[in-house]
């Protein structure tokens, strides 16, 4: 085991758009960060976006996988002795088709990484924090605007997202007499490869097809820097970032 910066970071879903931005923001504000995802290539691009000061360490992770996550937390554990901070990120949709014509293997999928992944990171992570001295740490789930309204044709990735909300919630109370906060954030329209698509239009609640404001995902990034960034005694529970022109507050 290597000698510990003080404070370690572990981000999922780090091959690609908020993963990437959270994890090298969290690397230039002093954090060494263990980076999980699917695919090693792009763990490594985003590993290479790594300034002086902290660490990244790349660990191809299936989060939906027990036995991979518990992998990972290991290596993490080995590498840099503690975990101060997890931010559950990783997250799949499945095709925007209409409900009754998804399959359950399609449903499964969705199930599999977004609720049972981030639940099975978060179990192992508290198992790290709550036996670390010093005591403690913070899990930040991302949760999404689905986690409070459907886009049409979206009920796999809607329902986990609701139910992040209540892990979150789960973890907050549970964690606390180990000195573990947990809280989430809500992100509208960040913009990544996964948002691309707003540029030409999305449908609508009405049947209509819309172009969508985006906002830059830096703006994400710095909002998780500034949770991190708070003692323990403090928490962010929930936070909402979005792009201040999307159809989301009112009726559109």
């Amino acid at each position: 085991m290597s000698s510990s910066p003080s404070r370690i970071a572990l981000v999922t879903g780090a091959g690609s758009g908020i993963g990437r931005a959270v994890a090298v923001a969290l690397q230039a504000a002093g954090y060494s960060v263990t980076l999980a995802g699917r695919r090693r290539a792009e763990l490594e691009k985003t590993a290479s976006l790594a300034g002086p000061d902290g660490r990244m360490l790349v660990v191809p992770t299936d989060i939906s996988d027990p036995d991979s996550v518990a992998a990972l937390f290991a290596r993490a554990h080995q590498e840099f002795g503690r975990l101060d901070l997890l931010f559950n990120n990783a997250g799949i949709g499945a095709p925007a088709v209409p409900m009754e014509d998804l399959t359950l293997e399609q449903w499964n999928a969705v199930v599999a990484v977004n609720l049972t992944g981030a639940f099975l990171c978060a179990q192992q992570a508290i198992r790290i924090m709550k036996a670390q001295a010093p005591r403690g740490g913070r899990i930040i789930n991302n949760g999404s605007i689905s986690a409070h309204t459907p886009r049409p044709n979206s009920a796999p990735y809607t329902a986990t997202k609701h139910a992040i909300t209540g892990l979150t919630k789960c973890i907050s109370l549970d964690g606390r007499k180990n000195d573990i906060a947990c809280g989430q954030i809500d992100i509208g329209n960040a913009a990544t490869e996964m948002t691309e698509r707003m540029t030409a239009g999305v449908p609508q609640a009405n049947g209509l097809m819309m172009v969508e404001p985006r906002m830059n995902v830096q703006h994400v990034a710095d909002a998780i820097v500034y949770m991190a960034s708070l003692p323990l005694d403090a928490n962010v529970q929930f936070m909402t970032v979005m792009a201040t022109k999307m159809p989301f507050a009112g009726r559109g």
